[in-house]
């Protein structure tokens, strides 16, 4: 696929989305980044903002099969995976698969099960499959958790460990609209619910030319030097307690490698970088009690390393790729 088609059909899943979520435009493309990126994408925001309708606008402008799961305090890991059940007739054990099984999986306020049953899902986001009773069950391609949680509300909550966050390639906040985008929202939404006539734009083969358009962007090795200087700069500074790894490394070369897609280049600059930085390294540190004292944010220390950090030459925006 060409970076045009790439572009048009990125347009119209955009445009579709918005139909839903007015006035986000900045949120959408970090969704879709992380779509190309072959990668997951977590949802923080306070309650009523739109979180699962950016989710479900994003799953509906694609024509996947998609599958939504509610988490409570009381589901199990085998509500998520699925569950070998007995079958009399047969005499032998047969796989009743679970939600997981979907090309986009939507999961609502994800916080609210147990450690046990969030950790259901490590397996299926990193290694696309699943295992049950020492069988393995291949997930379909493309397969993105989008997964929504609240950050205010904690009673009766489990925060994501650093292992399932780590796992997200990047994490939004989809924050207040503006009061021009909330009178259009109340315009066209209070007597209608436009997720009813959203209709898909593209389809799971689509997606899947997409992202591997995607994996042929070039990325110098300057720049993929780059990358691995700002990860690591973020293992350095005092403020944090536990630094990014090296699948952040990955996660990050990949949405440059997407963001760069979108923008219509066939190359990686500087500036792809530091436009996915935040929503793939911040949610990934941990911050030391002295940063939480000073009201540091891992967003600020994220933004003083892309300060620090020197960008290498020849790369900078607008030079010639020939050059590079």
């Amino acid at each position: 696929m060409s970076l045009d088609e790439l572009h048009e059909t990125a347009r119209r899943i955009a445009a579709n989305v918005e139909r839903v979520l007015v006035g986000k435009p900045d949120v959408i493309r970090i969704a879709l980044v992380t779509l190309l990126a072959e990668g997951h994408l977590l949802v923080e925001d306070v309650p009523g903002v739109g979180k699962t309708s950016l989710a479900k606008a994003l799953a509906r402008s694609i024509d996947c099969t998609v599958s939504r799961i509610q988490f409570t305090p009381d589901l199990l890991p085998s509500d998520v995976t699925g569950v070998s059940i007995y079958n009399r007739q047969s005499g032998g054990f047969e796989f009743r698969p679970g939600p997981v099984f979907a090309n986009i999986v939507v999961g609502d306020e994800i916080n609210r099960a147990s450690p046990k049953t969030q950790s259901a899902l490590l397996e299926c986001m990193e290694e696309h499959q699943v295992t049950v009773d020492t069988s393995t069950y291949h997930l379909d391609e493309p397969f993105m958790v989008i997964a929504t949680q609240n950050p205010i509300e904690m009673e009766g909550t489990y925060a994501l460990p650093e292992a399932q966050r780590d796992r997200f390639t990047a994490r939004v906040s989809i924050g207040y609209p503006d009061q021009q985008a909330e009178l259009a929202m109340v315009d066209e939404h209070a007597g209608h619910n436009p997720m009813d006539d959203l209709q898909p734009v593209s389809d799971g083969e689509t997606v899947h030319r997409l992202i591997e358009t995607v994996r042929g962007v070039h990325m110098a090795p300057e720049v993929r030097r780059y990358a691995v200087d700002v990860v690591s700069a973020t293992r350095q500074v005092p403020e944090i307690r536990l630094g990014a790894s090296p699948r952040a490394t990955l996660h990050l070369v990949r949405a440059a490698r997407a963001q760069a897609a979108l923008s219509g280049r066939d190359y990686v600059v500087p500036d792809d970088l530091h436009t996915v930085a935040v929503p793939v390294l911040a949610h990934r540190l941990v911050l030391t009690t002295e940063a939480h004292a000073a009201r540091r944010s891992a967003t600020d220390v994220v933004r003083a390393v892309l300060h620090r950090v020197p960008v290498p030459q020849g790369s900078r925006p607008g030079a010639n790729p020939t050059q590079k």
